[in-house]
C-alpha cells in the first residue's frame, strides 16, 4: 500500500503500517510504503525522522501545504490510504471543551482528501468527536469574539482568567465529517475502538474513522477483538528496573517475564526515558499515604480523619487525579501528564512515584528501541497523544486484507 499520514505526531499509527508482527517480533513490511507524513510539532517530528529515516517528513503547519507540494510527492501513482487524525485535546471531555483552531483543522484533512483522492481514509480522534458540535460564539460590533470572566466574584486576581461567550451551537461534528466525505465520494463508518481488546495494556477508546472511495466498491468491517483476557500494567511493565526520585536508569536489571515484555524489548540492550524528578515534600507526602485504585478523595479523607495534617489537603483536580494504578488490571489512558502525580492516575501500582515516560510508552505498546526527542514535557505529549502502535498493527492488517479484495484496475 501506498500511504500518506497526516498530523502524524511521533509516529504511533505509522507504526502499524511499517513494520509487522512476525513470531512475536518486529519487523519492517515491505508491502507497504509511507510516501509522506506531515507533523507540525518540531520534537514530534525530529522523534518521527528518527524512527522512519526512510520517510519524507514535512515539519509544518497542514495549511501551508500547498497542492503543488503534494502533487509532487505522491507522483503518478494512486495513493491507497490516507491516515492519521487532527489534535483532539479540543474534542476532548476531559477539562474545557472549546471549538478553537485545532477544532477545525478536520477541515484541512478534508481539503488533503479532495487532492490526493486516496482508496481509503482511517481518521482517528477521541470518543469526545460524537458528541462535539459546531460553536458560534457572540460577537461584538467589530466582530470579535467576547469573553467573559471565570472568576468569582469573590475572587480578584490581576490575570483573571476568561471563556468566549457561546452565541448558539450548531451540527455534530461526525455528521458535518459524514456529510463532507460524502461529498467527495467517500462512504464512511465508524466505531468506538478500546485498545485493551488489541493487546494493548491500557482502556482507551478512540473513535475510528474508516472512509472508502465509492466507485471502488470496497466493503469494510471493523477488526474484532483479538485479545480475550486484558493485559495488566504489571504484565506490561514488572521488567523495567526500579527507579527513585532523581535517578535515570538505563540498564535491565531482569529477563523479560512474558510475551508482551519480549515484544516491547526486542534486541534492546539498554534503556531510554526511564527517569523519576525530584517532589517535593506535599507531593512525596500524597503518593506516600495513596494506595492502588485510590486518588484525590481518598487522601483527603484520611486529612478528614486527622491521619495526615491538613496542610497536605489536595484542593484541587478531578478526583482520580493522584491516583495509584492497579497492578492487576489493565492502565486507564495514558495523557500528555503520564509523569505529574497530579495527573489522571498515573502514580506507580507499587513505587511511590508517576509513571517514567518510558514506562508510559510501554503501556501504548511502543518498543523500548522507539526513540523521543525533546524534553521530559514534550516527550511525554508526544506518548500520550499517539496512537498505540499494536493497534494501528490490528487496523494496518484489515486495511491491506480489503484492498486485496479491491478489483479497481488502479
Amino acid at each position: 500500500m501506498r500511504i500518506v499520514d497526516l498530523f502524524s505526531g511521533a509516529g504511533g499509527l505509522t507504526f502499524g503500517f511499517y513494520y509487522k508482527n512476525q513470531d512475536n517480533r518486529f519487523i519492517k513490511d515491505t508491502e507497504n510504503s509511507i510516501v509522506f507524513a506531515n507533523e507540525l510539532d518540531a520534537d514530534a517530528a525530529k522523534s518521527f525522522s528518527l524512527n522512519y529515516p526512510d520517510i519524507t517528513m514535512l515539519n509544518q503547519d497542514i495549511r501551508s501545504i500547498d497542492e503543488l507540494t503534494i502533487r509532487e510527492l505522491i507522483g503518478n501513482e494512486p495513493v491507497d490510504l490516507v491516515i492519521g487524525g487532527p489534535p483532539c485535546q479540543s474534542f476532548s471531555t476531559v477539562g474545557q471543551r472549546r471549538f478553537d483552531d485545532k477544532a477545525k483543522l478536520y477541515k484541512e484533512y478534508y481539503r488533503l482528501l479532495t487532492i490526493i483522492k486516496p482508496k481509503m481514509f482511517l481518521f482517528e480522534n477521541v470518543k469526545g468527536l460524537l458528541s462535539m458540535r459546531e460553536v458560534f460564539y457572540k460577537l461584538d460590533e467589530e466582530c470579535n469574539i467576547v469573553f467573559e470572566s471565570t472568576d468569582s466574584k469573590e475572587k480578584t486576581s490581576l490575570n483573571p482568567r476568561k471563556k468566549p461567550v457561546i452565541d448558539h451551537y450548531g451540527n455534530l461534528i461526525i455528521n458535518i465529517l459524514k456529510e463532507q466525505f460524502e461529498e467527495i465520494g467517500y462512504s464512511i463508518d465508524y466505531d468506538t475502538i478500546n485498545a485493551v481488546n488489541f493487546g494493548v495494556p491500557q482502556n482507551r477508546e478512540r473513535v475510528v474513522i474508516i472512509g472508502c472511495r465509492n466507485d471502488l466498491k470496497i466493503e469494510w468491517s471493523f477488526p474484532k477483538a483479538t485479545c480475550q483476557t486484558a493485559l495488566t500494567i504489571k504484565e506490561a511493565i514488572s521488567d523495567l528496573p526500579r527507579v527513585g526520585e532523581g535517578q535515570n536508569k538505563k540498564e535491565y536489571r531482569s529477563d523479560p517475564k512474558n510475551p508482551y515484555q519480549r515484544l516491547m524489548r526486542g534486541q534492546c540492550n539498554t534503556i531510554t526515558h526511564h527517569y523519576c524528578g525530584r517532589y517535593g515534600d506535599k507531593i512525596r507526602t500524597v503518593i506516600k499515604n495513596v494506595k492502588q485504585g485510590q486518588g484525590k478523595n481518598d487522601f483527603n479523607k484520611l486529612v478528614d480523619d486527622g491521619l495526615v495534617s491538613e496542610k497536605y489537603r489536595l484542593t484541587s483536580g478531578y478526583p482520580n487525579t493522584y491516583g495509584r494504578l492497579v497492578a492487576n488490571l489493565p492502565s486507564p489512558t495514558i495523557t500528555n501528564n503520564l509523569s505529574t502525580p497530579s495527573g489522571l492516575r498515573c502514580i506507580h501500582y507499587r513505587q511511590n512515584r508517576a509513571l517514567t515516560p518510558r514506562e508510559g510508552a510501554r503501556i501504548q505498546s511502543f518498543p523500548d528501541w522507539f526513540v523521543f526527542c525533546g524534553n521530559k514535557e514534550s516527550v511525554t505529549r508526544q506518548i500520550g497523544n499517539a496512537v498505540p502502535p499494536l493497534l494501528a498493527l490490528v487496523f494496518a492488517k484489515q486495511i491491506k486484507s480489503v484492498l486485496k479484495g479491491d478489483k479497481c484496475d488502479e
